[in-house]
């Protein structure tokens, strides 16, 4: 029995309590010295040459597992590219080492926490940065097999040593070979990426903010948010020891096409198409107003998993939970890690699937996600701007201008934008999962761009998602969490809401090329005067539109928020009989209406973030 167990049991006794007669089972107690943790890096073979040198490369495992243990241990993996170019967490902590190279700092407090509490920490430099060879392929197999041949290795299935070249084979013995991977945005793809090729000993992964289509991270339905991943590759090459990694970028540059289409570059980085081979049980978060990694991204993997989950969803943007909800994020992670890797019978699994932030600071938990009783409807644009259920008929046209984006469609729109709107709703409609638009529409030219949103119109308090902090403003006190040691603090400052008011709520968007009407993987030129049908994704979301505010739909050309405009902007015609969205909705929308809807106004301004970290 460990200690931390017998001193509760002795406390119990003392104080003449009563223990309960159905006590919750115990966690994990933090039992292990962490001052004098094991520190050691193996670095493991991944089967890869992507610097080219001839050899197989081999990534950097630096480890922290507890001193004395007597048994075998499981591990809490983080397999990052950021661990010397950009750096980790709120504070940007980078991995350091002393003068033999041991390492001394793992950022983060995941191993502050949980070694004293029985278990190793591994943090794996992917290949071509930091100190491990090879080349960062944005995604691709290198990049999964980084992280994916370290688990290998915690199982005996594949070859580490003692140094990134030459030295003495290295094996684990200390592991149990249960894994939990946990990352966020680039490190949290990792999980997804290594999740989907159903590699034995991975138990669950906690996604926070992650990638579950390369595809969907630069390009949109066939437009492009002028972005590629050769750019993000040498970001994080920048310190790598030395590797000539020119070959493997043009790659990169080569296979993302600029005309948005998908193909074999995008096919190789698309997890979302295996996520059927996912085993791991998923704990995911992500920000519904994320607009680095956009929350079609969550919405997708979500729906292609058939594991045990369990979602957060927070009105931040690209943010940490740890960093607004920092208590329960950590309970949660104990009892989730103690279940999935130590066996602990918890019931951490059962429960709401889902906890949404409605307002800043205040949480609702959802018994599933999407909401349990939101049903796809058809919600169809009617001349004169009204949005409903019912038939619709007749024209609308548009005039594109790329110079424009999102706030000015819904503030000033003019002739650049369409806006049709349920007028005041008379009783709350939540909308809860992924929006589809279908359009069929005619481009004065060879080339257009669609963008849409849906908009809550009517005031509210909302995180400042946009702000430089997307949702947070961190302090300069601090709290800790877990043990502390030279060179490795437990220490992290305290963030609180940063909230503003405003006058409408953008609660998804999307965006697409026309000329992919017919396939996404092959442009066609464009006919002016000739319709198109095309249907195209909105973002993932969760948001409750009060009674009073009414729910808009605005149908654009190029939101120059994010995406680039076509080569002939123009001017293009909706068939309002053969267009409509498809919202899954919990509640009543009216069938039509002639209300006006609530004015917009102040709001946060949006723009497309291409900063992975």
């Amino acid at each position: 029995m460990r200690l931390g167990v017998v001193c509760g049991i002795l406390a119990v006794l003392l104080s003449g309590a009563v223990a309960p007669a159905a006590a919750a089972p115990a966690g994990s107690e933090p039992v292990y010295d962490y001052a004098s943790a094991i520190r050691e890096t193996v670095w493991v073979d991944i089967g890869h040459d992507g610097d080219g040198d001839g050899r197989s490369d081999r990534v950097a495992a630096d480890i922290v597992r507890p001193n004395g243990a007597t048994s075998r241990v499981p591990v809490i993996m983080d397999a990052s590219p950021y661990y010397s170019c950009c750096g980790r967490g709120n504070e940007s902590e980078l991995k350091s080492y002393d003068s033999a190279g041991k390492p001394v700092k793992f950022p983060l407090f995941y191993d502050n926490y949980f070694v004293p509490r029985g278990y190793a920490v591994v943090l794996v430099d992917l290949a071509g940065t930091n100190r491990s060879a090879g080349c960062a392929d944005v995604g691709g197999a290198s990049d999964v097999d980084s992280a994916r041949k370290v688990v290998d290795w915690l199982n005996g299935r594949a070859t580490g040593y003692s140094a990134k070249t030459g030295g003495s084979a290295v094996t684990a013995g200390w592991s149990t070979g249960n894994v939990g991977m946990i990352g966020k945005s680039y490190d949290g793809t990792i999980a997804n990426g290594v999740a989907a090729t159903g590699v034995a000993g991975l138990k669950t992964i906690v996604p926070i903010s992650a990638i579950s289509s390369w595809y969907d991270y630069y390009r949109s339905d066939g437009a492009t948010f002028g972005f590629n991943p050769d750019g993000l590759a040498q970001t994080v090459e920048a310190r790598n020891s030395g590797q000539n990694c020119a070959a493997q970028n043009q790659v990169l540059r080569q296979g993302a096409t600029a005309n948005g289409d998908y193909g074999p570059l995008w096919a190789d980085r698309d997890y979302v198409r295996t996520a059927g081979n996912v085993r791991a049980s998923v704990l995911l978060s992500h920000g519904v107003n994320d607009l680095n990694v956009k929350t079609i991204h969550f919405g997708q993997w979500w729906a292609g998993l058939n594991v045990e989950k369990k979602i957060w969803l927070s009105q931040t943007g690209h943010v940490d939970p740890f960093d607004y909800r920092r208590a329960d994020w950590v309970d949660l992670l104990h009892r989730w890690f103690d279940h999935y890797l130590l066996g602990i019978d918890n019931g951490v699994q059962n429960g709401p699937q889902a906890s949404v932030e409605r307002q800043p600071d205040q949480w609702v938990d959802q018994s599933a996600y999407p909401a349990a009783n939101a049903v796809a409807t058809t919600l169809r644009p009617h001349s004169g701007g009204t949005l409903g259920t019912s038939a619709a008929s007749g024209t609308a046209s548009f005039t594109d201008n790329p110079n424009l984006g999102e706030d000015t469609w819904v503030t000033n729109p003019g002739s650049a934008a369409l806006t049709y709107s349920t007028g005041a709703l008379p009783s709350d409609v939540q909308v809860s999962g992924t929006t589809t638009l279908t359009v069929t529409a005619t481009p004065s030219t060879s080339s257009a761009r669609l963008s849409a949103l849906l908009v809550d119109l009517g005031p509210a308090t909302i995180r400042n998602f946009a702000g430089s902090g997307e949702g947070i403003k961190t302090g300069t006190a601090e709290n800790c969490w877990g043990s502390s040691a030279t060179g490795d603090d437990a220490c992290y400052r305290i963030a609180s809401a940063d909230v503003k008011k405003v006058n409408y709520t953008i609660l998804s968007r999307g965006w697409a090329d026309l000329a992919n009407y017919a396939s996404l993987s092959q442009e066609r030129v464009l006919t002016p005067g000739t319709a198109y049908a095309m249907t195209f994704r909105l973002a993932s979301t969760d948001h409750v539109v009060p009674r009073g505010h009414a729910l808009a739909l605005i149908i654009g050309g190029t939101d120059g928020s994010f995406v680039r405009g076509p080569a002939q902007p123009g001017r293009v015609t909706l068939d309002l009989a053969r267009t409509s969205a498809s919202v899954p909705l919990a509640g009543v929308v009216p069938a039509a209406t002639t209300h006006p809807a609530p004015a917009g106004g102040e709001h946060v301004p949006s723009a497309a973030r291409a900063d992975l970290r």
